[in-house]
């Protein structure tokens, strides 16, 4: 058990630590082009497209679980019917995204209060990135697709590819071409439509004998749409609320001043850091859980539940004792002034326990995917974020800065709690 969770686990982790990497290529691209400006452009320009985008995410969630049912079920046709139905879902929304473009890009501008130079030319950059709309979504179909399938090597290598692509396309457009912003925009509209590609092709050669009864009257079915949008309505509802409480972590940081803010920042990265570890982890169980809970295989199932919380057991303790003992060295890599890496060390205590705080939170939002129990990871979203504001409303007279990490903690241990607890309770039914 343990092999099949590393084998789905570290092809995960390897591309979600390519993530950053690309925003950090980016940013020197643009920082090389002379102008302080273009950096803050690009940022409001990513901040706008990952609020849209996040909120999509049960293009994967909802595919991977589907998928993985059915791959455990040995029902092939119907993970070609899934993999048909995300990417029919995906394409409707992009175009809704781009038919509603301009008014979009004036609300979302609105909300990150952006103006100036930097907002025209982020909305430059919004106006090109845009048209990669069918492609971003229809690849969080395939990444979905592929995990269900067992198989997280594929969105590794279609990570590195695109990332690879999107850095040296932008670069040629940007510089050489002198495109400035606007190249690097269309760079990553054209590493979007190449993982599209890479994506058919492996189709093409490893799973085209499965392709052979795609029906699309069975796969836009009623009865399966219908089933389709309920659970991802619920993980819909589940990312809205994640959406809520990290938008106002950052907005409550920024009116305790800009010291604050800049330590908030800093040691959500942190935070960032650690879930792109516990994501990979997340992911082998959706694969995993989803695919005996297809096979109605409950002995495998929970021995995969019990193996995948050890593991996020052993993954949390050295990022914990890393950020108790070794928090200003780990600061330092970030870049930041000596006196926001000192400031932070006074909250050292919160990011400590973050690790052993939220694992449960990451592998049971996994865990609640491949079981399909998406109504109980909604309920337990909606509880843990209500108790986020409750706490943080009730001690901010008090204890500042400490208030809003407290309840980012308590927020994120109920998380897991909650669902572990509800997951538990279901699994007696069965």
């Amino acid at each position: 058990m343990n092999k099949k969770i590393l084998n789905l686990a570290i092809p995960n982790i390897i591309s979600n630590i390519t993530i950053p990497l690309l925003g950090m290529v980016d940013l020197m691209i643009v920082g090389s082009l002379g102008n302080y400006k273009y950096i803050g452009a690009i940022g409001i320009g990513v901040a706008i497209f990952n609020l849209i985008y996040w909120n999509f995410g049960f293009l994967r969630m909802g595919t991977s679980g589907f998928t993985a049912q059915a791959y455990g079920a040995r029902n092939l046709d119907e993970c070609v019917n899934i993999l048909l139905r995300a990417v029919i879902v995906a394409c409707a929304i992009a175009g809704v995204l781009i038919i509603f473009m301009t008014p979009l890009k004036h609300l979302a501008l609105y909300i990150l209060n952006s103006e100036g130079e930097s907002a025209k030319i982020a909305s430059d950059y919004f106006d090109i990135r845009i048209w990669a709309a069918p492609a971003t979504l229809a690849m969080y179909a395939f990444k979905g697709w592929f995990i269900g399938m067992q198989n997280s090597k594929t969105p590794m290598m279609m990570a590195i590819i695109m990332n690879v692509s999107n850095i040296i396309t932008s670069y040629i457009f940007a510089i050489p071409m002198g495109m400035g912003v606007k190249g690097v925009a269309l760079g990553t509209v054209i590493s979007q439509y190449m993982g599209v590609v890479i994506s058919l092709i492996v189709i093409k050669y490893r799973y085209l004998k499965i392709f052979k009864n795609i029906s699309l009257k069975a796969a836009m079915s009623f009865a399966e749409m219908k089933k389709f949008f309920k659970v991802n309505k619920d993980i819909f509802l589940r990312t809205i609320c994640l959406s809520a409480v990290f938008t106002f972590f950052i907005s409550a940081s920024s009116t305790m001043g800009e010291d604050i803010l800049a330590v908030n920042t800093l040691l959500m990265q942190l935070f960032i850091l650690f879930s792109y570890f516990m994501d990979g982890f997340a992911y082998a169980a959706e694969a995993l859980v989803g695919r005996y809970t297809g096979a109605k295989n409950k002995k495998l199932l929970m021995e995969s539940v019990k193996s995948l919380v050890l593991w996020g057991v052993c993954l949390s303790i050295p990022f914990t004792i890393g950020y108790m003992f070794f928090l200003t060295p780990i600061l330092s890599i970030f870049g930041e002034s000596r006196e926001i890496a000192e400031a932070s060390v006074q909250f050292r205590w919160w990011i400590t326990a973050v690790p052993i705080m939220s694992f449960l939170a990451f592998l049971y939002d996994g865990i609640m995917v491949g079981a399909s129990q998406s109504a109980a990871m909604r309920n337990a979203m909606f509880i843990s974020t209500f108790m986020f504001f409750v706490v943080y409303y009730s001690t901010i007279s008090l204890i500042d800065n400490n208030a809003l990490w407290l309840a980012f903690i308590v927020y994120l241990l109920l998380r897991g709690v909650i669902q572990a607890l509800l997951f538990r309770q279901e699994m007696k039914k069965i």
